[in-house]
């Protein structure tokens, strides 16, 4: 079968399709034919070596298709071969077949294909803790969302609205402005035309509850300049870079201010859990009360492009490779 693997970390040049032998499921685990596979900024992150791996590493950590084999002592899961399935958090998806452990799959809703399975398990319960659980919100609350456009922005501008709060957001240009005001926000900044804090802090002067920073160096000192008092940093991301360290003085110095930053992985430590988050997500998608946007669609060995438009910036929604 072939596989994205890198052998050592770099650019998107690191990217290499190689020939490898079909994995055989072990204990607990299943064998799934993908058919879509998600491209995330952790990818970027793994391949860089900001987030160490063993080399060779296949990259890739989502994906949905069908299960073609089953290792030892499934028999407890409901689940068997020719099931549509999709998972996440669980590494070796940039490729033609892959082993995930059982209790990690989801079934995929019959309304609901590969390709929007593959696209909304990583963000869209992301989205979901989010604004579930990283800061609960409630009815007229005023959140910030940065890259709005982007594949967890579009997902959290529609579920916060949901919620019943008013929403802001920054996009870097018109044609992402459009996108994240099509996906319900309320106030929509140009970063690369106004300071979005000045902006903020023109509209709203007593401050946001919450901002939603998947930007981290150039967005996370002016996202605590915009909340008010007692307010959240929910920081779950860096596409700019790490945030650099800081005094923790100056939360207090800003209105005893908190600052988070959680990982999917905490919020879906649970099978229960799990399946909370994805069922929500998945039959969202299904009932068409949760809108994905696929962005691009990249043949498996167009891996290293996609790498490049996601780090540039270029693309919105959510990219996917297609083995």
């Amino acid at each position: 079968m072939q596989a994205i693997q890198i052998l050592q970390p770099g650019g998107p040049e690191a990217l290499t399709l190689r020939d490898l032998p079909t994995p055989t499921p072990g204990p607990n685990q299943a064998l799934v034919r993908i058919e879509a596979s998600g491209i995330n900024f952790i990818d970027v992150y793994q391949r860089e070596g900001r987030y160490p791996t063993p080399l060779p590493f296949t990259l890739g950590q989502e994906a949905a298709g069908t299960i073609v084999a089953l290792g030892d002592d499934t028999a407890s899961s409901d689940l068997k071969v020719g099931d549509r399935v999709a998972w996440t958090s669980f590494p070796g998806t940039y490729a033609q077949l892959a082993v995930a452990p059982v209790a990690l799959l989801i079934r995929v809703p019959d309304h609901v294909t590969s390709q929007q399975a593959a696209a909304a398990m990583l963000q869209g319960m992301t989205a979901h803790y989010l604004v579930h659980s990283s800061y609960a919100i409630q009815p007229g609350d005023q959140v910030l969302v940065h890259a709005g456009a982007g594949g967890v922005g579009l997902l959290l501008i529609q579920m916060a609205k949901s919620l019943g709060a008013r929403v802001f957001t920054t996009v870097s240009n018109d044609e992402k402005a459009a996108l994240a005001r099509s996906a319900g926000a309320d106030e929509v900044i140009l970063y690369t035309h106004e300071d979005f804090a000045a902006r903020i802090k023109q509209l709203v002067p007593s401050g946001l509850n919450a901002v939603y920073d998947s930007v981290g160096k150039t967005t996370f000192e002016k996202s605590l300049e915009v909340l008010r008092r007692r307010g959240i940093v929910v920081l779950f991301g860096g596409s700019s870079g790490a945030v650099p360290p800081f005094d923790l003085i100056r939360l207090s110095q800003l209105g005893s201010l908190y600052v988070t930053r959680p990982k999917l992985q905490d919020h879906t430590a649970t099978r229960a859990e799990l399946e909370l988050r994805a069922s929500a997500v998945l039959n969202a998608v299904a009932d068409g009360s949760l809108k994905l946007r696929i962005e691009h669609i990249y043949p498996l060995i167009d891996a290293a492009h996609a790498h490049r438009d996601l780090e540039g910036r270029k693309t919105t929604g959510k990219l996917l490779l297609i083995p």
